[in-house]
Protein backbone atom coordinates (compact mmCIF):
# COMPACT_ATOMS: atom_id res chain seq x y z
CA UNK A 1 0.00 0.00 0.00
CA UNK A 2 2.97 2.62 0.52
CA UNK A 3 4.67 2.14 -2.89
CA UNK A 4 0.99 3.24 -4.79
CA UNK A 5 0.86 6.69 -4.98
CA UNK A 6 -1.43 8.84 -2.99
CA UNK A 7 -4.57 10.44 -3.91
CA UNK A 8 -2.82 13.81 -3.75
CA UNK A 9 -0.13 12.40 -6.23
CA UNK A 10 -2.56 11.17 -8.63
CA UNK A 11 -2.65 13.05 -11.49
CA UNK A 12 -5.76 15.04 -12.01
CA UNK A 13 -8.65 13.89 -13.81
CA UNK A 14 -8.54 16.13 -16.31
CA UNK A 15 -5.08 14.80 -16.62
CA UNK A 16 -5.81 11.54 -17.13
CA UNK A 17 -6.11 9.50 -20.60
CA UNK A 18 -9.87 9.77 -21.73
CA UNK A 19 -11.36 6.66 -23.04
CA UNK A 20 -10.80 7.84 -26.70
CA UNK A 21 -6.88 8.14 -26.24
CA UNK A 22 -6.89 4.83 -24.83
CA UNK A 23 -5.85 1.83 -27.18
CA UNK A 24 -8.80 0.04 -29.04
CA UNK A 25 -9.92 -3.29 -27.74
CA UNK A 26 -8.13 -4.60 -31.26
CA UNK A 27 -4.63 -3.54 -30.51
CA UNK A 28 -4.76 -5.51 -27.27
CA UNK A 29 -3.51 -9.16 -27.47
CA UNK A 30 -5.91 -12.05 -28.72
CA UNK A 31 -6.64 -14.66 -26.30
CA UNK A 32 -4.85 -17.39 -28.97
CA UNK A 33 -1.70 -15.34 -27.99
CA UNK A 34 -1.85 -15.97 -24.17
CA UNK A 35 -0.03 -19.36 -22.85
CA UNK A 36 -2.25 -22.50 -22.99
CA UNK A 37 -3.86 -23.93 -20.23
CA UNK A 38 -1.89 -27.32 -20.32
CA UNK A 39 1.73 -24.83 -19.52
CA UNK A 40 0.24 -23.71 -16.29
CA UNK A 41 1.07 -25.44 -13.09
CA UNK A 42 -1.17 -28.15 -11.86
CA UNK A 43 -3.24 -27.33 -8.67
CA UNK A 44 -0.98 -28.50 -6.18
CA UNK A 45 1.15 -30.63 -8.20
CA UNK A 46 -1.81 -33.15 -8.54
CA UNK A 47 -1.33 -36.09 -10.38
CA UNK A 48 -3.46 -35.99 -14.18
CA UNK A 49 -7.13 -37.71 -14.50
CA UNK A 50 -5.04 -40.25 -16.47
CA UNK A 51 -2.97 -41.16 -13.51
CA UNK A 52 -5.75 -42.05 -10.96
CA UNK A 53 -7.19 -45.89 -10.82
CA UNK A 54 -10.33 -46.19 -13.28
CA UNK A 55 -13.57 -47.48 -11.51
CA UNK A 56 -12.46 -50.75 -12.49
CA UNK A 57 -9.95 -51.02 -11.07
CA UNK A 58 -11.32 -50.84 -7.55
CA UNK A 59 -12.12 -53.81 -5.44
CA UNK A 60 -15.50 -55.01 -6.10
CA UNK A 61 -18.26 -54.36 -3.23
CA UNK A 62 -17.93 -58.11 -2.55
CA UNK A 63 -14.47 -57.88 -1.38
CA UNK A 64 -15.21 -55.66 1.04
CA UNK A 65 -15.79 -56.24 4.86
CA UNK A 66 -19.50 -57.14 5.15
CA UNK A 67 -21.22 -54.95 7.50
CA UNK A 68 -21.78 -58.18 10.14
CA UNK A 69 -17.65 -57.63 10.29
CA UNK A 70 -17.68 -54.15 11.21
CA UNK A 71 -17.42 -53.47 15.42
CA UNK A 72 -20.25 -53.15 17.14
CA UNK A 73 -22.46 -55.01 14.61
CA UNK A 74 -21.02 -58.21 14.38
CA UNK A 75 -23.67 -60.22 15.84
CA UNK A 76 -25.88 -59.24 13.10
CA UNK A 77 -26.23 -61.25 9.88
CA UNK A 78 -24.31 -59.62 6.72
CA UNK A 79 -26.33 -58.70 3.79
CA UNK A 80 -24.76 -61.64 1.95
CA UNK A 81 -25.73 -64.38 4.30
CA UNK A 82 -29.55 -63.14 4.36
CA UNK A 83 -32.13 -65.24 2.07
CA UNK A 84 -33.45 -64.08 -1.24
CA UNK A 85 -36.52 -62.12 -1.14
CA UNK A 86 -38.51 -65.48 -2.85
CA UNK A 87 -36.88 -67.84 0.07
CA UNK A 88 -38.54 -65.95 2.98
CA UNK A 89 -42.41 -67.17 4.28
CA UNK A 90 -44.86 -65.87 2.93
CA UNK A 91 -47.33 -63.77 5.27
CA UNK A 92 -49.89 -66.37 4.95
CA UNK A 93 -47.15 -68.86 6.77
CA UNK A 94 -46.34 -66.67 8.87
CA UNK A 95 -47.47 -67.95 13.08
CA UNK A 96 -49.24 -64.44 13.76
CA UNK A 97 -51.21 -64.71 11.05
CA UNK A 98 -51.45 -68.32 9.99
CA UNK A 99 -54.96 -68.23 11.41
CA UNK A 100 -56.66 -66.36 8.94
CA UNK A 101 -58.53 -67.03 5.85
CA UNK A 102 -56.76 -64.97 2.58
CA UNK A 103 -59.33 -62.06 1.03
CA UNK A 104 -60.44 -64.57 -1.20
CA UNK A 105 -61.79 -66.83 1.74
CA UNK A 106 -63.42 -63.27 3.34
CA UNK A 107 -67.11 -62.35 2.57
CA UNK A 108 -67.34 -59.85 0.19
CA UNK A 109 -69.46 -56.66 0.93
CA UNK A 110 -72.14 -57.63 -1.11
CA UNK A 111 -72.69 -61.08 0.39
CA UNK A 112 -72.61 -59.43 3.50
CA UNK A 113 -75.77 -59.12 5.37
CA UNK A 114 -77.18 -56.04 4.79
CA UNK A 115 -78.03 -53.44 8.37
CA UNK A 116 -81.39 -52.37 9.07
CA UNK A 117 -83.22 -49.27 10.65
CA UNK A 118 -84.26 -51.42 13.25
CA UNK A 119 -80.92 -53.24 14.18
CA UNK A 120 -79.09 -49.96 14.40
CA UNK A 121 -82.07 -48.97 16.91
CA UNK A 122 -81.66 -52.03 18.71
CA UNK A 123 -77.69 -51.23 19.36
CA UNK A 124 -78.29 -48.21 20.46
CA UNK A 125 -81.13 -49.11 22.90
CA UNK A 126 -78.30 -51.76 23.94
CA UNK A 127 -76.06 -49.38 24.47
CA UNK A 128 -78.37 -46.64 26.46
CA UNK A 129 -79.47 -49.31 28.92
CA UNK A 130 -75.84 -49.98 29.32
CA UNK A 131 -74.63 -46.74 30.30
CA UNK A 132 -71.13 -45.50 30.11
CA UNK A 133 -68.87 -42.81 30.60
CA UNK A 134 -69.25 -41.73 27.51
CA UNK A 135 -73.23 -42.97 27.31
CA UNK A 136 -74.93 -42.27 30.29
CA UNK A 137 -77.87 -44.16 30.64
CA UNK A 138 -81.13 -43.26 29.48
CA UNK A 139 -84.60 -43.76 29.71
CA UNK A 140 -87.44 -44.34 26.90
CA UNK A 141 -87.64 -40.82 26.09
CA UNK A 142 -83.72 -40.97 25.13
CA UNK A 143 -83.14 -38.63 28.19
CA UNK A 144 -80.02 -39.03 30.64
CA UNK A 145 -81.62 -40.81 33.88
CA UNK A 146 -83.21 -37.95 36.01
CA UNK A 147 -83.43 -35.51 33.30
CA UNK A 148 -86.52 -33.67 34.07
CA UNK A 149 -88.34 -32.65 30.28
CA UNK A 150 -89.97 -35.41 29.73
CA UNK A 151 -91.79 -35.14 32.88
CA UNK A 152 -93.39 -31.64 32.40
CA UNK A 153 -96.34 -33.21 30.50
CA UNK A 154 -96.80 -34.98 27.18
CA UNK A 155 -95.41 -31.99 24.79
CA UNK A 156 -92.00 -32.14 27.06
CA UNK A 157 -91.22 -35.71 25.19
CA UNK A 158 -91.03 -34.19 21.81
CA UNK A 159 -87.99 -32.41 22.19
CA UNK A 160 -84.47 -33.64 22.74
CA UNK A 161 -81.25 -32.10 24.93
CA UNK A 162 -79.55 -30.83 22.09
CA UNK A 163 -82.85 -29.24 19.99
CA UNK A 164 -83.50 -25.52 19.76
CA UNK A 165 -86.11 -25.95 22.34
CA UNK A 166 -88.81 -23.15 22.74
CA UNK A 167 -89.99 -23.97 26.41
CA UNK A 168 -92.49 -20.93 25.73
CA UNK A 169 -94.44 -23.76 24.44
CA UNK A 170 -94.28 -26.17 26.75
CA UNK A 171 -97.70 -26.89 28.06
CA UNK A 172 -97.99 -25.10 31.57
CA UNK A 173 -100.46 -24.49 34.70
CA UNK A 174 -101.66 -21.23 33.41
CA UNK A 175 -102.90 -18.32 36.37
CA UNK A 176 -105.13 -15.16 35.64
CA UNK A 177 -105.56 -12.11 37.54
CA UNK A 178 -108.55 -13.30 38.24
CA UNK A 179 -107.72 -16.66 39.91
CA UNK A 180 -105.93 -14.68 42.72
CA UNK A 181 -108.94 -12.41 44.13
CA UNK A 182 -109.17 -12.01 47.68
CA UNK A 183 -106.15 -14.11 48.43
CA UNK A 184 -103.18 -13.39 50.81
CA UNK A 185 -99.89 -14.17 51.29
CA UNK A 186 -101.03 -16.06 54.52
CA UNK A 187 -102.87 -18.30 52.41
CA UNK A 188 -99.90 -19.52 50.19
CA UNK A 189 -98.19 -20.57 53.46
CA UNK A 190 -96.15 -17.45 54.01
CA UNK A 191 -95.07 -17.04 57.57
CA UNK A 192 -97.14 -14.12 59.63
CA UNK A 193 -93.50 -12.18 59.58
CA UNK A 194 -92.27 -12.56 56.00
CA UNK A 195 -96.32 -11.41 55.05
CA UNK A 196 -96.37 -8.51 57.57
CA UNK A 197 -92.99 -7.87 55.63
CA UNK A 198 -94.47 -7.93 52.66
CA UNK A 199 -97.34 -5.13 53.43
CA UNK A 200 -94.83 -3.14 54.78
CA UNK A 201 -92.59 -3.48 51.03
CA UNK A 202 -95.90 -2.40 49.27
CA UNK A 203 -96.96 -6.19 48.25
CA UNK A 204 -100.24 -6.72 50.61
CA UNK A 205 -101.34 -9.39 48.44
CA UNK A 206 -100.12 -12.12 45.78
CA UNK A 207 -99.68 -11.11 41.82
CA UNK A 208 -100.91 -14.10 39.68
CA UNK A 209 -97.44 -15.28 38.98
CA UNK A 210 -96.75 -15.25 42.43
CA UNK A 211 -100.09 -16.95 43.73
CA UNK A 212 -99.09 -19.71 41.11
CA UNK A 213 -95.35 -20.17 41.92
CA UNK A 214 -95.07 -20.13 45.93
CA UNK A 215 -97.13 -23.57 46.49
CA UNK A 216 -94.76 -25.47 44.65
CA UNK A 217 -91.69 -23.83 46.01
CA UNK A 218 -92.99 -24.52 49.65
CA UNK A 219 -94.07 -28.00 48.91
CA UNK A 220 -90.36 -28.05 47.52
CA UNK A 221 -90.65 -28.46 43.83
CA UNK A 222 -88.64 -27.80 41.07
CA UNK A 223 -90.38 -24.86 39.14
CA UNK A 224 -90.36 -23.30 36.10
CA UNK A 225 -92.13 -19.55 35.85
CA UNK A 226 -92.16 -17.66 33.28
CA UNK A 227 -94.08 -13.64 33.65
CA UNK A 228 -93.42 -10.25 31.64
CA UNK A 229 -90.96 -7.99 33.25
CA UNK A 230 -92.54 -6.53 36.61
CA UNK A 231 -94.66 -8.96 37.03
CA UNK A 232 -93.45 -9.90 40.31
CA UNK A 233 -91.19 -12.83 40.12
CA UNK A 234 -88.61 -11.83 43.00
CA UNK A 235 -90.75 -11.70 45.71
CA UNK A 236 -92.28 -15.02 43.55
CA UNK A 237 -89.09 -17.07 44.35
CA UNK A 238 -87.63 -14.81 47.55
CA UNK A 239 -90.42 -15.04 49.64
CA UNK A 240 -91.02 -18.59 49.66
CA UNK A 241 -87.32 -19.60 49.71
CA UNK A 242 -86.73 -17.73 52.73
CA UNK A 243 -89.62 -19.74 54.38
CA UNK A 244 -88.39 -22.71 53.51
CA UNK A 245 -84.57 -21.79 55.26
CA UNK A 246 -86.86 -21.27 57.95
CA UNK A 247 -88.48 -24.38 58.06
CA UNK A 248 -85.33 -26.83 57.53
CA UNK A 249 -83.07 -24.27 60.33
CA UNK A 250 -85.22 -22.23 62.15
CA UNK A 251 -81.94 -20.83 64.26
CA UNK A 252 -81.78 -17.53 64.30
CA UNK A 253 -78.34 -14.79 64.69
CA UNK A 254 -75.11 -15.50 61.93
CA UNK A 255 -72.69 -17.51 63.01
CA UNK A 256 -68.46 -17.17 61.77
CA UNK A 257 -68.02 -19.40 59.23
CA UNK A 258 -72.21 -20.34 58.77
CA UNK A 259 -72.19 -22.07 54.89
CA UNK A 260 -74.96 -20.38 52.30
CA UNK A 261 -77.94 -22.59 51.97
CA UNK A 262 -79.31 -20.70 49.05
CA UNK A 263 -77.84 -19.38 46.18
CA UNK A 264 -79.60 -17.09 43.55
CA UNK A 265 -77.72 -16.35 40.09
CA UNK A 266 -78.55 -13.30 38.39
CA UNK A 267 -76.89 -12.34 35.01
CA UNK A 268 -76.02 -8.62 35.26
CA UNK A 269 -74.52 -6.82 38.66
CA UNK A 270 -77.73 -4.48 38.60
CA UNK A 271 -79.75 -7.23 38.78
CA UNK A 272 -77.87 -8.80 41.63
CA UNK A 273 -78.30 -5.57 43.42
CA UNK A 274 -82.21 -5.12 42.51
CA UNK A 275 -82.88 -8.78 43.70
CA UNK A 276 -80.91 -8.37 47.29
CA UNK A 277 -83.03 -4.98 47.76
CA UNK A 278 -85.92 -7.00 47.91
CA UNK A 279 -84.62 -10.24 49.53
CA UNK A 280 -82.94 -9.05 51.79
CA UNK A 281 -85.39 -7.70 54.25
CA UNK A 282 -87.76 -9.48 54.05
CA UNK A 283 -84.95 -12.71 55.04
CA UNK A 284 -83.55 -9.77 57.79
CA UNK A 285 -87.70 -10.19 59.11
CA UNK A 286 -86.69 -13.76 60.39
CA UNK A 287 -83.18 -13.52 61.26
CA UNK A 288 -81.60 -14.43 58.19
CA UNK A 289 -78.69 -12.84 56.09
CA UNK A 290 -77.90 -12.03 52.63
CA UNK A 291 -74.79 -11.77 50.89
CA UNK A 292 -74.62 -9.75 47.62
CA UNK A 293 -71.39 -11.01 45.29
CA UNK A 294 -70.57 -9.51 41.81
CA UNK A 295 -68.10 -8.10 40.08
CA UNK A 296 -66.49 -4.92 39.40
CA UNK A 297 -65.94 -4.51 42.90
CA UNK A 298 -63.07 -5.37 45.42
CA UNK A 299 -63.94 -8.29 46.61
CA UNK A 300 -62.81 -7.52 50.26
CA UNK A 301 -65.96 -6.94 51.73
CA UNK A 302 -67.71 -9.75 50.21
CA UNK A 303 -65.33 -12.46 51.50
CA UNK A 304 -65.58 -10.53 54.95
CA UNK A 305 -69.04 -11.28 54.55
CA UNK A 306 -68.77 -15.07 53.67
CA UNK A 307 -66.40 -15.32 56.67
CA UNK A 308 -69.02 -14.05 59.23
CA UNK A 309 -71.38 -16.53 57.89
CA UNK A 310 -74.36 -15.87 55.71
CA UNK A 311 -77.51 -17.73 54.70
CA UNK A 312 -78.12 -16.68 51.18
CA UNK A 313 -76.16 -15.41 48.18
CA UNK A 314 -76.80 -13.11 45.48
CA UNK A 315 -74.40 -13.57 42.88
CA UNK A 316 -73.52 -13.22 39.17
CA UNK A 317 -72.11 -16.07 37.86
CA UNK A 318 -68.26 -14.90 37.29
CA UNK A 319 -67.09 -13.40 40.96
CA UNK A 320 -69.11 -16.65 42.33
CA UNK A 321 -66.41 -19.09 40.22
CA UNK A 322 -63.38 -16.70 41.18
CA UNK A 323 -64.68 -17.01 44.76
CA UNK A 324 -65.30 -21.07 44.65
CA UNK A 325 -61.52 -21.90 42.88
CA UNK A 326 -60.02 -19.11 45.48
CA UNK A 327 -61.25 -22.24 47.96
CA UNK A 328 -63.22 -19.01 49.70
CA UNK A 329 -66.20 -20.46 48.87
CA UNK A 330 -68.40 -23.69 49.24
CA UNK A 331 -71.39 -24.35 47.98
CA UNK A 332 -71.62 -27.59 49.47
CA UNK A 333 -74.71 -26.71 51.71
CA UNK A 334 -76.80 -25.12 49.39
CA UNK A 335 -80.00 -26.88 49.18
CA UNK A 336 -82.34 -24.10 47.02
CA UNK A 337 -80.94 -22.54 43.59
CA UNK A 338 -82.47 -19.57 41.67
CA UNK A 339 -81.91 -18.74 38.11
CA UNK A 340 -83.19 -15.67 37.61
CA UNK A 341 -83.21 -13.94 33.57
CA UNK A 342 -81.68 -17.84 32.98
CA UNK A 343 -82.46 -17.12 29.13
CA UNK A 344 -80.34 -14.09 29.09
CA UNK A 345 -77.29 -15.49 31.18
CA UNK A 346 -77.33 -18.74 28.34
CA UNK A 347 -77.47 -15.06 25.75
CA UNK A 348 -74.46 -14.09 27.70
CA UNK A 349 -72.54 -16.98 27.54
CA UNK A 350 -72.74 -18.21 31.37
CA UNK A 351 -74.72 -21.65 30.53
CA UNK A 352 -70.91 -23.94 31.14
CA UNK A 353 -70.50 -21.72 34.18
CA UNK A 354 -73.40 -21.79 35.30
CA UNK A 355 -73.62 -25.81 35.39
CA UNK A 356 -70.51 -25.85 36.42
CA UNK A 357 -71.68 -23.60 39.36
CA UNK A 358 -75.14 -26.43 40.11
CA UNK A 359 -72.51 -29.64 39.83
CA UNK A 360 -71.33 -28.10 43.20
CA UNK A 361 -74.45 -27.74 45.15
CA UNK A 362 -76.10 -30.15 47.27
CA UNK A 363 -77.55 -32.79 44.80
CA UNK A 364 -80.51 -32.99 45.98
CA UNK A 365 -80.80 -29.27 46.13
CA UNK A 366 -83.91 -27.64 45.00
CA UNK A 367 -83.97 -25.87 41.61
CA UNK A 368 -86.84 -22.70 40.88
CA UNK A 369 -86.01 -20.88 37.06
CA UNK A 370 -87.93 -17.61 36.51
CA UNK A 371 -87.60 -15.72 33.62
CA UNK A 372 -89.52 -13.15 31.12
CA UNK A 373 -88.74 -15.62 28.48
CA UNK A 374 -87.84 -19.32 28.65
CA UNK A 375 -86.34 -21.01 25.38
CA UNK A 376 -83.02 -22.30 23.75
CA UNK A 377 -80.19 -22.72 26.03
CA UNK A 378 -81.99 -22.92 29.35
CA UNK A 379 -83.35 -26.54 28.22
CA UNK A 380 -80.02 -27.84 28.35
CA UNK A 381 -80.28 -26.73 32.12
CA UNK A 382 -83.81 -27.87 32.63
CA UNK A 383 -82.93 -31.33 31.45
CA UNK A 384 -79.94 -31.70 33.58
CA UNK A 385 -80.83 -30.44 36.54
CA UNK A 386 -84.68 -30.13 36.59
CA UNK A 387 -86.76 -32.91 38.10
CA UNK A 388 -90.36 -32.88 37.03
CA UNK A 389 -90.54 -29.26 37.48
CA UNK A 390 -94.02 -27.20 38.08
CA UNK A 391 -94.07 -24.87 34.58
CA UNK A 392 -96.58 -21.64 35.17
CA UNK A 393 -97.17 -18.97 32.99
CA UNK A 394 -99.36 -15.97 33.40
CA UNK A 395 -101.88 -15.61 31.02
CA UNK A 396 -102.98 -11.56 30.54
CA UNK A 397 -99.45 -10.71 31.00
CA UNK A 398 -97.93 -9.67 27.71
CA UNK A 399 -96.68 -6.76 26.62
CA UNK A 400 -99.91 -6.09 24.41
CA UNK A 401 -102.01 -5.77 27.61
CA UNK A 402 -103.63 -2.22 28.25
CA UNK A 403 -101.08 -0.99 30.79
CA UNK A 404 -98.60 -0.16 27.62
CA UNK A 405 -99.28 1.69 24.78
CA UNK A 406 -97.41 0.85 21.69
CA UNK A 407 -95.90 3.09 19.08
CA UNK A 408 -93.63 3.07 16.08
CA UNK A 409 -92.37 6.32 14.37
CA UNK A 410 -91.37 6.01 11.13
CA UNK A 411 -88.79 8.97 10.86
CA UNK A 412 -86.30 10.68 8.59
CA UNK A 413 -82.34 10.01 10.31
CA UNK A 414 -81.40 13.16 10.24
CA UNK A 415 -84.57 14.27 12.48
CA UNK A 416 -83.81 11.75 15.05
CA UNK A 417 -82.30 13.93 17.67
CA UNK A 418 -84.28 16.66 17.68
CA UNK A 419 -87.91 14.29 17.58
CA UNK A 420 -85.82 12.35 20.55
CA UNK A 421 -85.39 16.07 22.38
CA UNK A 422 -89.27 17.17 21.43
CA UNK A 423 -90.03 13.96 23.36
CA UNK A 424 -87.77 13.83 26.61
CA UNK A 425 -88.86 17.37 27.16
CA UNK A 426 -91.47 16.20 29.70
CA UNK A 427 -91.76 16.29 33.25
CA UNK A 428 -92.07 12.82 33.97
CA UNK A 429 -89.28 10.05 34.41
CA UNK A 430 -88.20 8.85 30.84
CA UNK A 431 -85.52 6.26 29.73
CA UNK A 432 -83.86 6.24 26.43
CA UNK A 433 -82.48 3.28 24.99
CA UNK A 434 -79.41 3.59 22.49
CA UNK A 435 -77.42 0.91 20.63
CA UNK A 436 -73.67 2.07 21.53
CA UNK A 437 -71.83 3.70 24.76
CA UNK A 438 -70.37 6.30 22.11
CA UNK A 439 -74.13 7.78 21.03
CA UNK A 440 -75.84 7.14 24.39
CA UNK A 441 -73.17 9.95 25.99
CA UNK A 442 -73.50 12.40 23.09
CA UNK A 443 -77.42 11.75 23.23
CA UNK A 444 -77.20 12.45 27.56
CA UNK A 445 -74.97 15.44 26.70
CA UNK A 446 -77.39 16.77 24.03
CA UNK A 447 -80.38 16.63 26.39
CA UNK A 448 -78.70 18.09 29.17
CA UNK A 449 -77.17 20.71 27.21
CA UNK A 450 -80.90 21.56 25.69
CA UNK A 451 -82.10 22.41 29.44
CA UNK A 452 -83.50 18.16 29.96
CA UNK A 453 -81.98 17.19 33.38
CA UNK A 454 -80.19 13.73 32.26
CA UNK A 455 -77.54 11.33 32.58
CA UNK A 456 -76.06 8.10 30.90
CA UNK A 457 -75.52 4.17 32.00
CA UNK A 458 -73.26 2.32 30.10
CA UNK A 459 -70.86 -0.88 30.59
CA UNK A 460 -67.57 1.96 30.14
CA UNK A 461 -69.00 3.35 33.54
CA UNK A 462 -67.52 1.73 37.04
CA UNK A 463 -69.92 0.45 39.14
CA UNK A 464 -69.97 3.04 41.36
CA UNK A 465 -70.57 5.51 38.55
CA UNK A 466 -73.40 3.26 37.20
CA UNK A 467 -74.91 2.84 41.02
CA UNK A 468 -74.71 7.18 41.69
CA UNK A 469 -76.22 7.88 37.94
CA UNK A 470 -79.11 5.66 38.59
CA UNK A 471 -79.95 6.60 42.19
CA UNK A 472 -79.97 10.54 40.35
CA UNK A 473 -83.14 8.98 38.06
CA UNK A 474 -84.83 7.35 41.48
CA UNK A 475 -84.20 10.54 43.17
CA UNK A 476 -85.71 12.72 40.57
CA UNK A 477 -82.48 14.88 40.39
CA UNK A 478 -82.97 13.83 36.70
CA UNK A 479 -85.44 13.46 34.44
CA UNK A 480 -83.54 10.98 31.85
CA UNK A 481 -81.70 8.15 31.79
CA UNK A 482 -80.03 7.34 28.29
CA UNK A 483 -78.55 3.80 28.71
CA UNK A 484 -77.54 0.82 26.65
CA UNK A 485 -79.41 -2.51 27.35
CA UNK A 486 -77.46 -2.80 30.32
CA UNK A 487 -80.31 -1.31 31.85
CA UNK A 488 -82.85 -3.88 29.32
CA UNK A 489 -82.56 -6.09 32.95
CA UNK A 490 -82.93 -5.42 36.31
CA UNK A 491 -83.21 -2.16 36.12
CA UNK A 492 -86.27 -1.06 38.83
CA UNK A 493 -86.82 2.52 39.05
CA UNK A 494 -90.58 3.35 40.28
CA UNK A 495 -93.23 5.78 38.10
CA UNK A 496 -90.87 5.43 34.49
CA UNK A 497 -94.03 6.55 32.22
CA UNK A 498 -92.30 6.91 28.47
CA UNK A 499 -89.96 4.37 27.31
CA UNK A 500 -87.83 5.44 23.60
CA UNK A 501 -85.89 3.14 22.04
CA UNK A 502 -83.89 5.59 20.10
CA UNK A 503 -82.24 2.57 18.30
CA UNK A 504 -85.00 -0.42 17.52
CA UNK A 505 -83.89 -3.73 18.82
CA UNK A 506 -82.39 -6.59 16.95
CA UNK A 507 -84.30 -9.29 18.42
CA UNK A 508 -88.04 -9.42 20.04
CA UNK A 509 -86.94 -10.49 23.42
CA UNK A 510 -84.78 -7.32 23.93
CA UNK A 511 -87.83 -5.15 22.83
CA UNK A 512 -89.99 -7.46 25.61
CA UNK A 513 -87.44 -6.01 28.45
CA UNK A 514 -86.63 -2.74 27.25
CA UNK A 515 -90.57 -1.92 27.36
CA UNK A 516 -91.29 -3.97 30.48
CA UNK A 517 -89.38 -0.47 32.06
CA UNK A 518 -92.59 1.08 32.08
CA UNK A 519 -96.07 0.17 33.16
CA UNK A 520 -95.10 -2.37 36.25
CA UNK A 521 -96.89 -3.93 38.40
CA UNK A 522 -100.20 -2.90 36.40
CA UNK A 523 -99.38 1.21 35.95
CA UNK A 524 -99.64 2.98 32.61
CA UNK A 525 -96.64 3.33 30.66
CA UNK A 526 -95.49 4.36 26.79
CA UNK A 527 -93.22 2.62 24.47
CA UNK A 528 -92.41 4.71 21.29
CA UNK A 529 -89.71 3.10 18.73
CA UNK A 530 -88.09 5.17 16.26
CA UNK A 531 -87.32 3.60 12.75
CA UNK A 532 -86.18 4.52 9.23
CA UNK A 533 -89.28 3.72 6.30
CA UNK A 534 -86.60 1.24 4.97
CA UNK A 535 -86.61 -0.99 8.26
CA UNK A 536 -90.82 -1.26 8.56
CA UNK A 537 -91.15 -4.58 7.33
CA UNK A 538 -88.57 -5.96 9.58
CA UNK A 539 -90.27 -4.04 12.65
CA UNK A 540 -93.17 -6.15 11.58
CA UNK A 541 -91.37 -9.47 12.02
CA UNK A 542 -89.86 -8.29 15.38
CA UNK A 543 -93.07 -7.02 16.81
CA UNK A 544 -95.39 -10.38 15.55
CA UNK A 545 -92.63 -12.91 17.55
CA UNK A 546 -93.74 -10.71 20.26
CA UNK A 547 -96.94 -10.80 20.26
CA UNK A 548 -97.63 -7.51 20.25
CA UNK A 549 -99.59 -5.08 17.94
CA UNK A 550 -98.28 -1.37 17.81
CA UNK A 551 -99.43 1.74 15.72
CA UNK A 552 -96.77 3.38 12.94
CA UNK A 553 -96.79 6.89 11.78
CA UNK A 554 -95.12 8.80 9.96
CA UNK A 555 -93.87 11.84 11.82
CA UNK A 556 -91.19 15.21 11.64
CA UNK A 557 -89.73 17.29 13.95
CA UNK A 558 -93.09 19.48 15.73
CA UNK A 559 -95.66 17.10 14.92
CA UNK A 560 -98.68 17.08 17.18
CA UNK A 561 -98.24 13.61 17.78
CA UNK A 562 -95.06 13.98 19.26
CA UNK A 563 -96.27 16.06 22.07
CA UNK A 564 -99.18 14.02 22.71
CA UNK A 565 -97.22 10.88 23.76
CA UNK A 566 -94.37 13.59 25.29
CA UNK A 567 -97.77 14.25 27.58
CA UNK A 568 -98.35 10.80 27.86
CA UNK A 569 -94.93 10.51 29.68
CA UNK A 570 -96.16 13.29 32.33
Amino acid sequence: MSERPSYGDRPARNERLSYTDRPARTERPAYGDRPARTERPAYGDRPARTERPAYGDRPARTERPAYGDRGASTGRPSYGDRGASSERPSYGDRSANSDRGTRTERPSYSDRPARSFDDRRDSNTDRASRGSDFYPKRDANGYAAGAAAGAVGAAAGRFGAQEDVVLERLEAEVTTASDVVDKTFGDLGLGDNITRQLAAMGAPSPFPIQAATIPDVLAGKDVLGRGKTGSGKTIAFGAPLVERLMENDGAKGRKPGRLPRALILAPTRELAMQIDRTVQPIARSVGLFTTPIFGGVPQFKQVSALQRGTDIIIATPGRLEDLVEQGRLDLSQVKIVVLDEADHMCDLGFLEPVQRILRQTATSSQKLLFSATLDKGVAQLVNEFLVEPAVHEVAGEDQASSTIDHRVLLIEQRDKRAIIEQLASGEGKTLIFARTRAFAEELADQLDNAGIPSTSLHGDLNQARRTRNLQLLTSGRVNVLVATDVAARGIHVDDINLVIQADAPDEYKTYLHRSGRTGRAGKQGTVVTLISKSRRRRMDELLGRADIEATMESVTPGDRLIDDLQSAGV
